[in-house]
């Protein structure tokens, strides 16, 4: 009886294969594909629009609570609409650009640069922002009546750097003019020496006008205009003597300088002198005076930068470097100040997550722009051109980075939607920083918004599908044959298991079970 039985399945199953013509594959194939691809152009339409999968949501929000699962991704507050708009509001504000703090000497720096490389540092872009910065702080409204001052005035909206050091001389050859020497300390001094002597020269004159519009500046809206720009005069010429006193190795002398303009000039935030104090605070490793001016400017209503929130991660990590070790973590667990560290690093890699490849040099640096672009890859770039140093002094802090720093995206899914500590990630990033870095560099444009699994999955399937049924159209007998050794093995297993049965139970068991 049991011979029997296999022989009748065994025919049935022969049958059933020859009477699957090559138009029944392909029709199969060819129906399984279409399936697939339209599942594939909603997935992406929908991926597009809302930034995430729709089966995976459709997962989430419905299978998971069935399965006991929590959905984590509801929002926790009424707010939360009202949270969205801030946010994207946010997000656009969030592209500013800002001028670099710690920007190099074009002439004693990015001109020597492109001497032995030949390539350009600075885009066109990048210059045209600081000759509109330059416009903004150097000129004012009645530099007419001066003649110096109207030839700087044209000087600064010109392109070419040897046109504007021509008029740069001119004005000197009419009278001692502060700006004058300021554009020749900047592009024409070829050493940090030579761009110290202009601008001493220029503190002099800047220093003159400053007292003198200090006591007009009350007399008239033009008298104002004059003080506001003499202001922005001397506060940029002591500010740039400082990173002279700082680039000399007279750091000391620097921090002096940094400290006593940031108390005369409290107001005048846009130069962010405070970055290069600390940056030259932590050359002279004096961690109890950076620990002070960072509780100062770490404030939740003042804006965010690289700088503040890993030099936050640096001094937290500093603690507990020297003897962090992952294998030792893993077993017992971190202690309190070891997940202080690890906070502070997450911190400071969502608000920007492009310096850790900088730091742990998985990524080449080049020399930074004039302007960064905060949480950009500019801005990455110009933070560890000047910090690298400190975070390499400090024992085993660049180990704890390369063993923390990617856990920061298990906590944000996508970082480009959504934010934990900080606004969401702005769109504009990328853009931006193209325009800001020379087109030799590769800008970093992580965290990548990847694509879901189902995209992935859903495009390999059409994709296979597709050419199934291609191939089958092409050659229907030769994958006849293929359809049927595919079947056969596929099959072969529960053969297997139904022989092994059979030989189990008993012979009238088995056969009361194939009548049912």
């Amino acid at each position: 009886m049991k011979i029997i039985n296999n022989q009748f399945d065994y025919t049935l199953r022969i049958m059933f294969l020859n009477t699957l013509t090559p138009k029944f594959y392909v029709a199969l194939t060819g129906t399984s594909s279409l399936i697939s691809g339209l599942i594939l152009i909603f997935e992406w339409w929908y991926f597009r629009k809302y930034g995430t999968s729709f089966i995976e949501q459709v997962s989430v929000s419905h299978l998971r609570p069935l399965l006991g699962g929590v959905d984590n991704s509801a929002p926790n507050s009424p707010s939360s609409s009202n949270g969205d708009a801030d946010s994207s509001r946010q997000s656009v504000s969030e592209c500013k650009v800002w001028r670099n703090p710690l920007n190099l000497f074009r002439g004693a720096e990015y001109n020597r640069y492109t001497w032995v490389t030949g390539r350009e540092p600075l885009t066109y872009y990048d210059m045209n922002l600081s000759a509109q910065d330059h416009q903004t702080f150097f000129t004012c409204d009645s530099d007419h009546l001066r003649p110096a001052d109207a030839i700087m005035q044209k000087a600064w909206r010109e392109r070419n750097p040897q046109a504007r050091i021509t008029a740069a001389h001119e004005a000197l050859d009419l009278e001692d003019c502060a700006t004058a020497y300021i554009l020749l300390a900047e592009e024409e001094a070829t050493t940090i020496v030579e761009a110290e002597k202009l601008f001493k020269q220029a503190l002099k004159i800047g220093e003159s006008c400053y007292r003198r519009s200090q006591q007009l500046q009350h007399h008239g809206a033009q008298y104002e205009a004059q003080h506001r720009r003499d202001t922005n005069v001397l506060v940029y010429i002591k500010r740039r003597l400082a990173m002279c006193s700082r680039k000399l190795g007279r750091t000391r002398e620097a921090v002096k300088m940094m400290r006593d303009l940031m108390k005369e000039f409290p107001l005048l935030s846009m130069f962010n002198i405070h970055e290069n104090l600390l940056e030259s605070l932590l050359e002279l490793q004096n961690y109890a005076d950076v620990q002070a001016v960072l509780a100062k400017y770490d404030d939740i209503s003042l804006p965010k930068s690289a700088t503040i929130c890993y030099t936050a991660a640096l001094l937290k990590a500093r603690a507990v470097s020297d003897k962090f070790s992952p294998e030792a973590a893993s077993r017992r667990g971190l202690s309190t100040a070891e997940m202080n560290a690890v906070e502070a690093i997450h911190r400071a890699v969502e608000f920007n997550p492009h310096v850790p490849k900088y730091l742990l040099e998985m990524k080449s640096l080049i020399l930074p722009p004039e302007h960064i672009l905060k949480r950009g890859d500019s801005e990455a770039i110009a933070y560890t051109f000047f910090h690298l140093q400190h975070w390499k002094r400090v024992e085993g802090a660049l180990n704890l980075l390369h063993c923390t720093w990617e856990g920061t995206f298990r906590m944000i899914p996508y970082p480009l939607e959504k934010g934990h500590l900080f606004y969401p990630y702005p769109v504009c990033t990328e853009t931006a920083d193209r325009e800001l870095l020379p087109m030799f560099h590769e800008v970093s444009v992580y965290p990548k918004k990847e694509l879901p699994f189902f995209i992935l999955f859903t495009a390999g399937l059409c994709s296979f599908t597709a050419m199934l049924a291609l191939l089958t159209h092409q050659f229907p007998e030769l994958m006849g044959v293929f359809a049927k050794a595919f079947l056969s093995t596929l099959f072969a297993p529960l053969n297997f298991i139904m022989e092994k049965v059979e030989s189990i139970l008993p012979s009238s068991l088995w056969h009361q079970l194939t009548r049912i």
